[in-house]
């Protein structure tokens, strides 16, 4: 099997996701920033790591989930400030879904990320704080080793 994992990370929560995937991915691999993304028609299973911005995938990914081929076969992977298995969360990988042409979502997986502290201050001073901010302080320290493991067990599975 010939794999492609793609991701896009500001802070590195997604990066470590995104190997951790590539590690686990048995037969020919290859891994790439999202700005660097090949052509995704060549491979048989096509890794797409993401954060979040307003409950959805970062607009880079949305671009970039929308575009690949139908038919293709996507593991998605996410980190986020919200608590795991929220409805945040949860939305959010839904709406990544959503942005597939008829391709076959081989699994997901999600986890907090830790959020930059400077984007934390920013995030509370709006008028109307968004519903994750309260689980932001659970988010430090993560993605961890139990995070990377479980990702670890979703992939070796595929």
């Amino acid at each position: 099997m010939k794999s492609l994992v793609v991701y896009s990370s500001q802070s590195g929560n997604t990066e470590k996701l995104a190997k951790a995937v590539y590690e686990n991915l048995d037969g020919e691999k290859d891994i790439f920033p999202l700005a660097q993304a090949p052509e995704a028609g060549d491979y048989d299973l096509i890794g797409v790591g993401f954060w979040l911005q307003a409950g959805k995938p970062d607009p880079k990914s949305q671009e970039y989930l929308a575009s690949l081929p139908e038919g293709a076969k996507v593991f998605l992977f996410a980190t986020h400030g919200a608590a795991k298995g929220s409805a945040h969360a949860s939305g959010a990988m839904e709406f990544a879904k959503s942005l597939l042409k008829n391709a076959e979502v081989a699994g997901a997986y999600s986890c907090q990320g830790e959020v930059n502290p400077k984007v934390l201050e920013k995030v509370k001073a709006k008028p109307e704080p968004p519903p994750w901010i309260g689980d932001a302080p659970a988010a430090a320290g993560h993605p961890d080793a139990k995070d990377l493991e479980e990702l670890a067990e979703i992939v070796r599975a595929l």
